[in-house]
């Protein structure tokens, strides 16, 4: 008499990301040159890493976030027949990590501080 068993398995690949309202898409969206409000920066993007003065005294926020996203699969196949077994099975795992810097420029205009300049640079690896 023979018995088979017959078992697979595979998994859902997942991403985890640190998430962080400071993108490049949401820098282009949020920052517009003599509107933005400091108040403003503020509920987009938080409180700055580092406010200081520029040479002409006008205020200057700088803004860094890292992130890493982390990618994860899995997959397996087994058959097992009684006296005769096979197997299969793979795994990934990757990491890459992105960070992102943003400076800008305020001056008081009509009594309110606005954003009067603003650049922003991305890298990953």
């Amino acid at each position: 008499m023979c018995l088979g068993l017959l078992t697979a398995c595979a998994g859902q690949p997942t991403q985890t990301t640190d998430k962080s309202n400071l993108t490049a898409g949401q820098v282009s969206l949020t920052l517009k040159k003599n509107t933005t409000t400091q108040q403003q920066v503020v509920e987009a993007f938080g409180s700055p890493n580092l406010v200081t003065q520029s040479a002409d005294g006008e205020e200057v926020w700088t803004y860094q976030k890292h992130a890493t996203v982390t990618n994860s699969s899995s997959s397996g196949f087994s058959a097992t027949v009684i006296l005769l077994g096979g197997g299969s099975s793979s795994s990934g795992f990757e990491q890459s990590s992105r960070t992102i810097t943003l400076i800008i420029k305020f001056k008081e205009i009509n009594g309110v501080k606005t954003v009067v300049d603003f650049s922003s640079r991305s890298s990953s690896f």
